[in-house]
């Protein structure tokens, strides 16, 4: 029996509701990245706006690693670069937006749904049969000197959540 592009329904047999999955391997991503995401909020949504913005590691070489505010702002500015990234390779010419730091957990939840929704838009313009490229010059070249395809690039950015989601995790034990 084949699952290809099967959607199930809302509803089970209890009437509960059931999730429904995007078809194909961009469904596929797309779910993961949008749990990834959900989980991420779901981390947050019990921290202050005092212990956001709070310094948690003072000695981290990283300004992305100092508080939660600013692990959150880095998730969402590297969500947008990843998607504007696989946007470009279409022969888009788009400048990530800036940074923001912001001051309350509910304006970064609200930006993790932008960054998800800008995301979900750019697939609209890609295929199944373009997401693996073997050839260097269909790849993504990134500020970092890696090379990814589109869907090396969205695992990327999938891990990238979940590896702060953990961080964050960290934090909120620290803060107490």
């Amino acid at each position: 029996m084949s699952f290809k592009n099967c959607n199930f329904d809302e509803t089970n047999a209890d009437n509960n509701m059931v999730k429904i999955y995007r078809p194909g391997a961009i469904g596929a991503l797309l779910d993961e990245y949008e749990r990834a995401i959900a989980e991420l909020k779901l981390v947050i949504t019990d921290i202050t706006d005092d212990d956001l913005v709070k310094i948690v590691d003072p000695d981290t070489a990283s300004e992305h690693c100092r508080s939660i505010q600013t692990v959150l702002t880095h998730v969402v500015s590297s969500g947008y670069v990843y998607a504007t990234c696989i946007f470009n390779l279409k022969g888009h010419n788009l400048a990530r937006p800036e940074e923001i730091l912001r001051f309350t957990v509910k304006a970064y939840r609200d930006d993790l749904d932008s960054v998800f929704t800008f995301t979900e838009s750019v697939f609209n313009e890609i295929k199944d049969n373009e997401l693996e490229q073997m050839d260097a010059a269909l790849k993504i070249n990134s500020r970092w000197g890696q090379l990814y395809d589109i869907e090396q690039m969205t695992e990327h950015a999938i891990v990238h959540i979940l590896r702060h989601r953990r961080q964050i995790e960290k934090f909120k034990l620290l803060l107490g």
